[in-house]
């Protein structure tokens, strides 16, 4: 059954009701901070998943409408990002970026290693390393040609895909309840408190906010523009043989029109800390994820099932350590390095809608964090995305 982006819009918002339903319900889910749309999105795989089983129905959903949501929601993370927030979340990018391309290599050899050891080809791991859990599905896609070429893997795609669905259900899963048991155990506090007159993304939604007919129509030209300009930034990166996702650009021009546009024309404030923008981001974020969730086929896993499981297994309980013992403790163990960490755990084994799905969770529940919010789009979106590059042809050129 193939629904069109209409009625796929229509069953993501059901699939979202049923999620903030779910989470209001069982305190459990709450108390964990799993982020709303990861919980009515894996309800809602798991019963098509039934459909499939029971009566050979397998439904599958239009993604026209999700990318854009993709776009519109890191559009209005650029637009929220204020540059002072970025030079003070300097240093603390600069070690978590560190340690980040260093888990990059980890992550692969891990992968490969584990390959070995089933007797399957170790350009697998690669399939099931980074390139599947830190970039996600759309790199799979990307990557799966250039490692065919050189290793001609049969399943290569669907090995891939399988793979990197497992990471985005442990990302989303684990970020909230890891940053949740930090935030306890250290008695950790945010430095600094907002009301409902200064909301930023992910900060708790009050019932008397200011959403005017004005504010929305600065949001949507200022959504507009930067989009615009970041599909022109997008194509001339094409053009010179260096690619980054359309969101990324989008995000960078975002960030660029929020600082340039209040000194050119200082009547026109940008809605960056506006409720308006807030919940747009919010909105867009959780139609996304639960799009992206309620579409996952577990029933596709191929024969190399037991290599998979194995490989998520090892990967989650890395990824666990190596947040908790490394980048929480690097980053000083305080407010910020939590929901960091939550967004990190999101990121390297999900992709980065899940890391802020994570910290947007995490932020409701226990207080703003200005510094996570302006650390883990840069880092998910454009560091890692680039080296995650550079190491993975790294390694090909080794195992060539």
């Amino acid at each position: 059954m193939e629904l069109d982006s209409r009625q796929t819009i229509i069953v993501a918002v059901l699939v979202l009701f049923l999620g903030k339903y779910l989470n209001k319900k069982f305190n459990v889910l709450r108390k964990y901070n799993i982020p709303e749309p990861v919980t009515g999105g894996l309800v809602a795989s798991l019963f098509f998943g039934l459909l499939f089983l029971l009566f050979d129905l397998n439904i599958n959903f239009s993604t026209h409408y999700r990318d854009i949501l993709l776009i519109v929601f890191f559009t209005a993370i650029g637009l929220s990002t204020e540059v002072k927030s970025i030079i003070k979340g300097g240093k603390v990018l600069l070690i978590i970026t560190v340690f980040a391309i260093a888990y990059i290599f980890l992550q692969n050899y891990m992968a490969i290693s584990i390959a070995k050891l089933f007797n399957l080809n170790p350009a697998i791991g690669i399939l099931a390393g980074s390139a599947a859990l830190q970039g996600g599905h759309g790199n799979i896609v990307s990557w799966v040609p250039v490692i065919n070429e050189q290793f001609d893997i049969s399943n290569a795609m669907e090995i891939g895909m399988i793979m990197a669905t497992f990471g985005l259900i442990v990302g989303g899963i684990l970020g909230g309840p890891v940053a949740n048991y930090l935030i306890k155990k250290y008695n950790l506090k945010p430095e600094n408190e907002t009301d409902d007159s200064n909301i930023t993304i992910g900060s708790k939604h009050g019932t008397n906010l200011t959403i005017d007919y004005n504010s929305i129509l600065k949001v949507i030209i200022m959504l507009f523009l930067s989009v615009g300009v970041g599909i022109y930034l997008h194509d001339l990166l094409d053009y010179i043989n260096f690619t980054l996702p359309l969101f990324a650009t989008c995000m960078l021009s975002g960030v660029t029109l929020a600082f340039f546009v209040p000194l050119i024309i200082p009547k026109l404030k940008c809605p960056a800390k506006s409720p308006t923008l807030a919940i747009t981001s919010d909105l867009s974020l959780g139609l996304f994820l639960a799009m992206a969730m309620m579409s996952l086929k577990f029933w596709e896993i191929g024969e190399e099932s037991l290599y998979i499981v194995v490989s998520i297994i090892i990967q989650t309980i890395s990824i666990l350590l190596f947040t908790v013992f490394v980048i929480f403790r690097v980053l000083g163990k305080n407010y910020a390095s939590a929901v960091i960490s939550a967004g990190y755990i999101g990121s390297a084994m999900g992709a980065t809608p899940t890391a802020m799905a994570n910290m947007a969770a995490v932020t409701k529940e226990h207080g703003p964090s200005p510094i996570a919010f302006a650390v883990i789009p840069i880092l998910g979106a454009f560091i890692i995305q680039v080296s995650n590059a550079f190491v993975i042809n790294i390694i090909l050129m080794l195992m060539s």
